[in-house]
């Protein structure tokens, strides 16, 4: 008889450490929960309350460490008196969690829809919390949230529109990229021209590269001759990730020795953000007719 005691008795301990657990874990996620919430009702100081004061961890989008939970909340915790922007509702779609002691390590999925000012956005996150237990009671202590790779390809595939300073920037990119070829202006060419580019000139012949548009600066420079008038009467901008897509119609004017001409036509041309600015990979200009 002493042996199935034993293992009644070993099974009932092993049921009770499982059960802690099982507490455990109901308490973490109702815990995640109540930062989600807190997140949809705007209640800042229950987002303060919810984090430990030497929080670490990265934030959706961010390019450094951040350090504590003033940082946190400088980041994300802050919300527009009376604005009706940010976290609608949210679904859990993966989660679970391991122990060591009183850590936790907390992976999950989340669909999380928001109200923006283009309108209502859905996004997937991908999300790991480390949790600390303190005076008995479970606390996010670090975090990593990530867009679900599923959601950063749809950001790619999917129209976006640039804010007003992003379109200047841009469009500001278009005409130094212009102006340095009739000036010659070998630094912006060469800022602005990366390794791979590809053209196709109105003029037809060969496709033409980037050695090809340097050299092309440099024998206008030859002639002497100057850029008079540029003008673009029309432009489209199609924006997808990092890449924009530029369709215009373009019309300059050149002086070589004392002589005048006009050019007209149409261009699309690529620009990608790379590095803090906008850099001209490829065009291919045809005469319009």
């Amino acid at each position: 008889m002493r042996l199935p005691l034993a293992l009644f008795i070993a099974a009932t301990l092993t049921f009770a450490a499982d059960d802690d657990r099982a507490a455990d874990r109901e308490a973490i996620r109702a815990h995640i929960d109540r930062i989600f919430q807190a997140f949809i009702h705007k209640d800042s100081a229950d987002l303060r309350a919810t984090h430990e004061q030497n929080w670490l961890g990265y934030l959706e989008g961010s390019h450094t460490m951040i350090h504590g939970v003033d940082g946190y909340m400088n980041t994300t915790g802050y919300f527009g008196a009376g604005s009706s922007y940010g976290m609608k509702s949210y679904k859990m779609r993966e989660f679970d969690m391991i122990f060591k002691g009183d850590a936790a390590f907390v992976c999950f999925v989340v669909e999380v829809e928001s109200n923006t000012p283009t309108g209502p956005v859905q996004r997937t996150l991908r999300i790991s919390d480390f949790y600390t237990k303190r005076d008995g009671h479970w606390i996010q202590t670090g975090s990593d949230t990530d867009l679900h790779p599923e959601s950063v390809a749809e950001q790619y595939q999917t129209l976006r529109t640039l804010s007003d300073s992003a379109k200047k920037q841009l469009l500001d990119a278009r005409e130094s990229v212009w102006r340095a070829y009739f000036s010659n202006d070998r630094a912006t060419l060469e800022k602005l021209i990366p390794d791979e580019t590809l053209t196709i000139e109105a003029g037809g012949g060969d496709w033409g590269n980037r050695k090809s548009v340097l050299d092309g600066a440099a024998q206008f420079a030859k002639t002497g001759g100057k850029l008079v008038k540029l003008e673009f009467p029309k432009t489209e901008i199609q924006t997808y990730g990092y890449t924009a897509v530029v369709f215009s119609t373009y019309s300059y004017e050149l002086e070589v020795n004392g002589q005048r001409s006009q050019q007209s036509g149409r261009v699309t041309e690529v620009f990608v953000f790379r590095n803090g600015r906008w850099v001209n990979p490829s065009w291919h200009m045809d005469s319009g007719k």
